[in-house]
């Protein structure tokens, strides 16, 4: 899976380079430069931070100043140690180097998604032994709870400092609201409030109706992780469904975890989705759903495959992450979006009320969990200076820094409000869509994290993508991923 979940590489500040984005399809766009160190080689004194080679080159000159203006001493020396931009590459690099016992990197960005195969396998340093209280402390009371928990193992100790999460949203063409009926008080109100999803099918619908709109819905149901572990997981868990009995079993343990994908809440979602994009009603079409609202092309697109229709002006709604507000407001582009006046964001709608779901942690609006933390490594030789890196990373200062430097958001939830990252000449457009973020945030659901994982992707996303395309039923999709996932759990 590309580095396409975080902000690093699909930012979404006015500060952030142009390259950032001009392979939004993928992989980023450059290869990587496994190894190469980037600084004094030799400073043989220095803390080696390991990262994508993209995002060095974004971070490179501004990170270190952050760090020394928030508390690292001076006498820390900083080196970066460049790596692929593919977040599995990277996971792979890493597994090889903390197997081997290598000293190097002493800090590592690591990915939400397989973090916990680091901390299972015991190759990162528990934090929680080794950090300072007051740095644990701000951790344990002002980051998001769900994006700090991908970087906890069972028992709670801290083995990632959450460095900044990535939440999915909806995207909608207030022009095309505009001309529904709908103004500036209307968008006011759907920044923060979810709507259910009937309410949200039936205003996408009536969009659609009486403007120039040629569908109504994009969204990424390829069969790709992102199916499995994003647009689908904030679905069915808005409709109460879990892959494994709820957010308590993301972490396993493998073999004793409940399957429950043959369940009303998943068959429901399955139904919905494959309403949205069906061309008339059948069988297994929804009785309470419009269709045809989705282009029935979603099951074959990824993330920029769907955000090309919308921020062309063909799609009225897009689900998509907040990389997509720079490049679809980008002077560089010929689309119908001029400025944040065109474009338009919302929560994830739901089907069922928080806390209301069949299982813990489902139902509400629920976004996908991206994001990137920082690792140590056990076998460094630098301990007290990395520590002291990460202290320095806990300050607002940076992480308000890093905003306005890369558009990496916030860790914690109160400096969404805060007056620097509402000011648009300081971090950008994004400025002012933190409202939106911080609830898309506060709703996050974070994918399993065990190592069957990976294993498990490609099955889940070929199930409800044959579901949706019409290959199969919705029911019949659901009893054969039941069986597929109980065989691979064994």
């Amino acid at each position: 899976m590309s580095e396409k979940d975080y902000q690093g590489e699909h930012g979404s500040g006015a500060n952030v380079s142009r390259r950032t984005f001009v392979a939004a399809a993928g992989a980023a766009g450059a290869t990587g430069l496994a190894g190469c160190i980037y600084g004094d080689d030799g400073d043989e004194d220095a803390v080696v931070i390991s990262m994508g080679s993209q995002t060095i080159e974004d971070v490179e000159d501004a990170m270190p100043d952050l760090l020394y203006e928030n508390g690292l001493d001076d006498d820390i020396n900083l080196r970066f140690s460049s790596q692929e931009d593919d977040s599995g590459e990277q996971r792979d690099h890493y597994l090889s180097v903390l197997e081997a016992d290598e000293t190097e990197p002493d800090l590592m960005m690591v990915d939400t998604g397989w973090t916990n195969i680091l901390i299972e396998r015991g190759l990162i340093a528990n934090l929680t032994e080794e950090l300072d209280d007051d740095s644990l402390g701000r951790i344990e009371n002002d980051y998001f709870e769900a994006f700090t928990d991908t970087a906890r193992d069972p028992d709670g100790d801290l083995y990632g400092l959450p460095l900044f999460p990535d939440y999915a949203v909806m995207y909608y063409n207030k022009n095309y609201a505009r001309d529904a009926g709908y103004d500036d008080s209307d968008f006011d109100e759907w920044a923060t409030n979810p709507m259910t999803w009937s309410e949200w099918a039936e205003l996408t619908e009536e969009i659609v109706d009486e403007s120039d709109a040629e569908f109504g819905f994009a969204t990424q149901w390829d069969i790709y992780e992102g199916t499995a572990c994003c647009t689908w997981n904030e679905v069915m868990t808005s409709w109460g469904g879990a892959y494994f009995g709820g957010e308590d079993n993301l972490a396993g343990p493998v073999g004793e975890r409940p399957v429950t994908v043959d369940e009303e809440e998943f068959i429901e979602g399955l139904r919905m989705m494959y309403t949205f994009a069906a061309d008339e009603e059948d069988e297994h079409t929804h009785d309470d759903y419009p269709t045809g609202i989705a282009s029935d092309e979603i099951t074959s697109w990824d993330e920029e495959g769907a955000r090309g229709p919308f921020s062309s002006g063909q799609a009225a709604m897009l689900r998509n992450w907040p990389y997509v507000v720079p490049l679809t407001l980008s002077p560089d582009e010929d689309y119908p979006f001029e400025d944040t006046d065109d474009l338009g964001m919302m929560p994830i709608p739901y089907a069922v009320e928080e806390g209301e779901g069949a299982y813990p942690g489902t139902g509400g609006s629920t976004s996908a969990q991206g994001g990137w933390h920082i690792a140590m490594n056990p076998n460094s030789e630098r301990q007290d200076e990395a520590l002291q890196v990460m202290q320095a990373m806990t300050a607002d200062d940076f992480n308000l820094g890093m905003l306005e430097v890369i558009a990496w958001l916030p860790p914690k939830p109160a400096l969404f409000d805060d007056e620097d990252a509402t000011d648009e000449d300081a971090v950008g457009d994004i400025a002012n869509y933190m409202d939106t973020l911080r609830v898309a945030g506060e709703g996050a659901m974070p994918r399993p994290v065990t190592d069957q994982w990976p294993s498990q992707v490609d099955i889940i996303a070929e199930r409800v993508n044959q579901a949706v395309s019409g290959d199969e039923s919705p029911e019949d999709a659901a009893e054969q991923l039941q069986g597929q996932l109980e065989d691979s759990e064994a």
